[in-house]
């Protein structure tokens, strides 16, 4: 049970964040799937119905998992049954906030950032900050591709970010990590990575996660699929960072990566990742086949826990940077065309949820509607600092002390929230849904 961990989270300065996840004093490391039953065709909140959820929670700790990445849930609908039967089987969860109804425009972001479109933003972070197993946010999933247009949304996911952040911390909730999810093209990948965390501290993001499937069994290795090169560009790098999809089904699945991922040829830089996926939804990456209440595991499920039972999750720190800072912004190239860090100001009409509340999130009640043109954009530019929010009751002290993050925790759950390196801070299917 999950509720018998008893451990004090470590903090430090606000400024200062370091490259890894803590439980308590132990390092960890993300050993997870990506979740959504039904896929995009289908679209359910696999957390709102108990006989879903338990049936694959089963199969989650047969697997030997520690966390879940769920692309899109109602936010209007009840999570408590689902919540504590993934924290009594010590599973988190990373939830992207994002919804096919709900989400930035790839083609105009500045449109559809407003303030409808942050309102149920908002409302899923309400609906989910109870619960002390949700480990991170998403902010976006692969809005920025391999389509040169499409840095032109860098800003608008940044900002996005902030105001995740900020609104926890206005609101006064735990201090849940927010980050954003890269596709797998190496595309300024780096640089996008750079940006996230530059800039003033409200405006960096908590954690950065990328999707990659170059390492395919069995012909790959290390080197082969240059991992062994994105752990060199990115050393050194100042927050937590890890997959949010791998996987790749070029060749016979075997999950050889996961001796690298859980050993030292990556931990001083990685903190695991996410296997795509869980259920097949028609695109062959499938871990299990669902059909009405059956499922049933594929060979690719018993090559991931197979792969996960010889790999454990390493003790020690793993090498991780303990600095920690922000990046330098990246320099203006033909690839990289921002020229600065200037963010979009959170929209006007946005602004009184920070003091007064989302609300109540709109759900999956509507297929057809679309935020993107429903609200109102920003007005101007913002100045550094705008997005940092008040004190938060749970966000912990830089003394070492227990954290009040631990006394706020839902007495029902008892589930140790992750923090993040040295302070308590730790979304292609559905988590940017873009047009």
């Amino acid at each position: 049970m999950v509720s018998a961990i008893k451990a004090t989270l470590r903090y430090g300065t606000e400024l200062t964040r370091s490259l890894a996840f803590f439980q308590g004093d132990n390092r960890f490391y993300v050993r997870g799937v990506d979740y959504q039953p039904g896929g995009s065709s289908k679209l359910v909140d696999p957390l709102a119905d108990t006989t879903t959820c338990t049936r694959d929670i089963a199969k989650f700790k047969d697997l030997g998992l520690n966390t879940i990445r769920i692309y899109s849930v109602d936010n209007s609908a009840n999570h408590d049954d689902c919540m504590k039967a993934l924290s009594d089987a010590g599973i988190y969860l990373v939830l992207d906030v994002n919804t096919p109804q709900y989400s930035l425009n790839r083609a105009d972001p500045h449109t559809s950032y407003n303030d409808v479109y942050l309102q149920n933003v908002f409302a899923t972070i309400d609906a989910f900050a109870k619960y002390d197993n949700t480990l991170a946010f998403f902010s976006g999933n692969e809005v920025v591709n391999d389509k040169p247009d499409s840095i032109k949304c860098a800003p608008y996911i940044k900002a996005i970010t902030r105001d995740m952040r900020s609104y926890i911390s206005n609101r006064k909730l735990r201090k849940i990590p927010v980050g954003y999810s890269a596709t797998d093209v190496d595309t300024a990948r780096l640089e996008l990575a750079q940006y996230m965390n530059c800039g003033s501290d409200d405006e960096r993001s908590d954690f950065f996660a990328f999707n990659d499937y170059s390492w395919c069994d069995p012909a790959s290795s290390f080197q082969i699929s240059k991992w062994d090169q994105k752990v060199k560009n990115f050393t050194g790098y100042g927050i937590p960072l890890f997959l949010s999809e791998f996987g790749c089904i070029k060749g016979t699945r075997q999950f050889k990566e996961l001796g690298s991922l859980y050993s030292t040829d990556m931990t001083a830089v990685y903190s695991g990742g996410l296997v795509y996926e869980y259920s097949e939804e028609g695109s062959n990456y499938g871990l299990v086949k669902i059909d009405g209440g059956s499922v049933t595991e594929g060979k690719d499920y018993s090559a991931l826990k197979s792969s996960l039972a010889a790999n454990k999750a390493p003790s020690g720190d793993g090498g991780y940077n303990k600095t920690g800072g922000a990046s330098a912004c990246p320099a203006v190239t033909a690839g990289w065309p921002i020229g600065n860090d200037t963010l979009p100001a959170i929209p006007k009409d946005a602004e009184k949820y920070m003091t007064q509340g989302a609300g109540k999130g709109a759900g999956f009640s509507n297929p057809g509607y679309s935020s993107q043109t429903a609200g109102t954009p920003s007005s101007g530019d913002a100045k550094s600092g705008s997005g940092t929010g008040t004190s938060s009751s749970a966000s912990g002290s830089a003394s070492g002390k227990k954290s009040a993050a631990v006394a706020l925790r839902a007495p029902e759950f008892g589930f140790t929230p992750i923090a993040c390196g040295l302070v308590a801070v730790l979304s292609t299917l559905l988590g940017a849904a873009l047009l």
